[in-house]
C-alpha cells in the first residue's frame, strides 16, 4: 500500500509544479496585456492560447472588468492558489497516511 501512497505524493508534487507554472503564465499574460503586444509574436500567441480558454468563460459570465481593469486573471489566480492549498496538500497528506 505504501507504493500507492508514494504515487499520490508524486502526483501531488507534479500538480504543485504545474499550478506554479500556470500561475507565472497568468501573471505574464496580465503584464503583457498592459502594453500593446504584437499578436504575431510566438510568445504572446502561446500566452493567449494557454490562458484564454480559462479566462474567457470568467469574462463572459462575470462582469469582472471595472474601470478598464480586468479582474479575471485575479480570480483565476485565486482559484489556482486554492487548488494548491487544498488539493495538493490533501493528496500529500493522504499519501503519507497510506
Amino acid at each position: 500500500m505504501f507504493v500507492f501512497g508514494n504515487l499520490l505524493i508524486a502526483v501531488a508534487k507534479i500538480l504543485d509544479i504545474i499550478f506554479t507554472i500556470y500561475t507565472w503564465i497568468i501573471i505574464a499574460q496580465a503584464i503583457i496585456s498592459w502594453v500593446r503586444p504584437d499578436p504575431f509574436n510566438p510568445i504572446v500567441r502561446f500566452l493567449y492560447s494557454v490562458t484564454e480558454p480559462v479566462l474567457r468563460p470568467i469574462r463572459r459570465y462575470l462582469p469582472v472588468s471595472w474601470g478598464g481593469f480586468d479582474f479575471s486573471p485575479l480570480l483565476v489566480l485565486l482559484a489556482v492558489f486554492f487548488l494548491q492549498e487544498f488539493l495538493v496538500k490533501s493528496l500529500i497528506q493522504l499519501g503519507y497516511r497510506m
